[in-house]
């Protein structure tokens, strides 16, 4: 018996409201040995007292010493053991934008990125351009006709699109073309198998095709492709734990691996407060809410440390409009960590906070890294979050006589 059985098993249906905030990329490290965190630095006294209120602990999104993307990093907080559900991120980016994926498709993430006259990569996200410019250099690439295969672009924001093939016996085990790093060029993709194969070739003719229509389009002049992804078979939240479940996320990938795993989709609007809004209208409407905050991820993939902190302190200022609402169950943690010393995601756990009124309270009176590792919780993974979650709210009963 897995652990989704266990729970269809003992879930028991009341009226307790579950919040999960999610801090994108929250765990950071000290700029010098020593020193602090972005969270550590950061000036947060409502994260403080619902540390003091709750128990904390630290969970490793996927294993010890394994850097997870955001998809497996959000399906472990869902309940979804991220090594039994391989997702590729095109799907996510596809359903988070409405596309409808078919079976003969082939989804993929796309990034506009900058390359020299040698081909060489000089910004992996071509300067972030504003997602204006994102639609108008995808209308540049519907043109890319690709025989065999029917090719869809759409854009998303900022630097990332969709990309979709749609044929006959597509495989999407293909590598990533993005290298990952500035001043390497894009990487040819290949297919692990006969049908990724086909997958392949047709990716590279686009990535050649791409780069001739956007030989012109400054910063937006070539492309990489990541995540190519079929759609995945997976049981909804209501099929796991009997949860009428909704998601407040701006980001469409977000919204993808929401939309995923069986959760309505709500306006989540374009700030934070517009989150908060649509939380208080929905209230009565769901037992379980995902809100997703981006901007602790990419201030800290752009190395920037003090931006890290204020976001933070600006995820930290909503703390008590969301517990206004009385859930029964509020918690907050990150996907996975990212560090701005990095620049990048990286396998470090990541700080976690649970409250309810049947919480067994620790001595940890900060929300931080330092902290948060001597708290209750211990030190756990990111799948058991959900568990101990409907556990705290009332909704799982004994197991055994």
């Amino acid at each position: 018996m897995n652990l989704h059985e266990l729970i269809k098993e003992l879930r028991e249906d009341n009226k307790s409201k579950i919040v999960l905030l999610v801090a994108d990329g929250l765990g950071g490290l000290p700029l010098s040995p020593g020193g602090k965190t972005e969270l550590e630095t950061a000036n947060t006294p409502n994260l403080d007292q619902l540390a003091k209120d709750g128990v904390c602990g630290l969970s490793t999104p996927v294993l010890p010493g394994i850097t997870p993307g955001s998809g497996p990093g959000h399906l472990g907080l869902f309940g979804y053991d991220p090594l039994e559900y391989r997702i590729g991120r095109g799907i996510l980016e596809a359903l988070g934008i409405n596309f409808e994926v078919g079976s003969r498709d082939v989804a993929i993430r796309g990034n506009f990125c900058t390359v020299d006259a040698n081909g060489l990569i000089t910004d992996r996200r071509a300067g972030r351009p504003s997602t204006e410019r994102c639609v108008e250099v995808c209308n540049k690439l519907k043109q890319i006709k690709i025989p065999g295969a029917e090719v869809f672009v759409e854009p998303v924001r900022e630097h990332r699109f969709v990309v979709v093939f749609r044929a006959d016996g597509l495989g999407d085990k293909v590598n990533d073309t993005d290298p990952q790093q500035v001043g390497l060029k894009t990487l040819k993709a290949e297919g692990a198998d006969a049908l990724s194969q086909k997958t392949a070739s047709i990716a590279n003719q686009f990535i050649e095709q791409a780069g001739k229509v956007l030989a012109k389009e400054g910063a937006t002049n070539m492309v990489t492709l990541r995540g190519f992804a079929t759609y995945p078979k997976i049981e909804t939240m209501q099929q796991v734990y009997g949860l009428k479940s909704a998601a407040i996320a701006v980001y469409p990938m977000y919204r993808g691996l929401a939309r995923l795993v069986g959760m309505s989709i709500l306006d989540a609007g374009q700030s934070l407060n517009d989150q908060i809004d649509t939380l208080k209208k929905s209230w009565n409407d769901y037992d379980f809410f995902f809100m997703h905050y981006k901007y602790t991820d990419s201030t800290g993939e752009d190395g920037n440390f003090p931006e890290k902190v204020k976001m933070i302190e600006k995820l930290d200022a909503v703390i008590p409009s969301i517990r206004s609402l009385n859930p029964d169950v509020f918690m907050v943690t990150g996907d996975h960590s990212t560090p701005s010393k990095m620049k990048s995601h990286s396998w470090h756990p990541v700080p976690t906070v649970i409250s309810a009124s049947t919480c067994r309270t620790d001595a940890v009176a900060q929300f931080s890294e330092s902290n948060c590792i001597h708290g209750g919780l211990g030190h756990f993974q990111a799948k058991y979050l959900m568990s101990m979650a409907m556990a705290h709210a009332g909704r799982l009963g004994k197991f055994g006589a």
